[in-house]
């Protein structure tokens, strides 16, 4: 198979890219901006897979797109391209709808086009799998309900509401032009490579860098964690198997309290990275909270799980505890970034 992924230099794309190459032996085109949150570091181990390739530019550039198809000859599309940082989304929302909703059409208008010359037998195994998040479905508030694939939008963050609006384009164009899409709604991912701005990032280096731990509100605003080499996999398993026209749903099923994810990366940290003898917690700084922050979200996957056969491997404790550990062996990699100097190095980007 050969697989087209958009934003594949960023944190869920670079583990796709790696999984990819790596575990099913496909060919990967990774198609990326490389905006800020883009790091072709996070490929370095990867870049001279033979069938690996990437590709820079912007899903919002038609004519791009069309030469990466028609040069390229993708089986599928995984669509991770986007602006996903909801702060960022409430301070410059006219980013998110550029990327978040016109990219996707852009793409969708793109992958229509080259569909449908393909051959009957590939249009029919061909699959245009676009990602996003459970954040298009609001709040749970303080009930112990669950998400699922028909669970109504009620996106409240400029972030969630483009992320919206780009599903139901996806839906259109399978339901209007007959384009096999699938859209994938994922509950929060974590795990090495996170651009240092989320939150489980931003606390270990934080913690490293002796700086105060921030925590919006009370803390207990919950979320379900996804590790992302499980999310990594549950993405390629809809990619290689997911039904057209289909939704599916990722997550554990369990939402934790920032509060409590927080009190677990300090008790992880002061056993690896202690204060001189005093603990992590000692620095946690409770800070005004964001507008229109959604108290609770969690997804029952049992579609997934049930139709594919995925499985989180990965328990929060053990996720957390790796990720840490990962941080910690990684200096380079985050140091790059919080300095800035990464975004001088664009290793092995070459033009279509």
């Amino acid at each position: 198979m050969k697989l087209l992924v958009t934003g594949g230099a960023g944190f869920i794309g670079s583990a796709v890219v790696r999984m990819a190459l790596r575990q099913l032996g496909c060919e990967v085109v990774n198609y990326d901006k490389l905006t800020y949150a883009g790091n072709l570091r996070s490929l370095a181990d990867v870049v001279d897979y033979p069938g690996y390739t990437f590709l820079r530019g912007d899903v919002n550039d038609r004519a791009l797109m069309d030469q990466a198809f028609g040069s390229h000859q993708p089986d599928a599309v995984l669509h991770l391209a986007a602006e996903t940082h909801v702060d960022r989304s409430i301070d410059a929302a006219d980013r998110f709808v550029s990327t978040n909703v016109d990219g996707t059409f852009c793409l969708l208008s793109a992958a229509r086009k080259y569909w449908q010359d393909l051959e009957p037998d590939r249009q029919s195994a061909f699959r245009f799998v676009h990602v996003s998040t459970d954040e298009v479905f609001g709040d749970l508030g303080d009930s112990d309900g669950k998400f699922c694939e028909t669970s109504n939008y009620a996106p409240s963050s400029p972030y969630s509401a483009t992320k919206a609006a780009a599903d139901h384009l996806v839906q259109a164009w399978w339901k209007t032009y007959g384009l096999p899409t699938v859209v994938v709604n994922c509950s929060n991912a974590y795990g090495p490579y996170q651009f240092p701005e989320k939150f489980i990032p931003h606390i270990i280096l934080n913690a490293l860098q002796r700086s105060p731990l921030p925590l919006y509100g009370d803390g207990l605003n919950a979320r379900d964690w996804n590790h992302v080499g499980d999310l990594a996999a549950g993405l390629l398993a809809i990619v290689r198997n997911g039904r057209a026209g289909e939704r599916y749903v990722v997550g554990t099923g369990k939402a934790v309290p920032n509060l409590v994810v927080l009190e677990m990366l300090c008790d992880i940290l002061d056993r690896h990275d202690g204060v001189d003898g005093s603990s992590h917690k000692e620095m946690i700084s409770f800070v005004p909270d964001r507008p229109g922050h959604d108290r609770r979200y969690c997804v029952d996957s049992i579609k997934l799980q049930s139709e594919l056969g995925w499985r989180p491997l990965e328990s929060l404790s053990t996720g957390l505890t790796s990720t840490v550990d990962w941080y910690l062996e990684n200096k380079v990699w985050w140091q790059e970034i919080l300095s800035g100097d990464y975004r001088l190095r664009r290793f092995g980007a070459v033009s279509p």
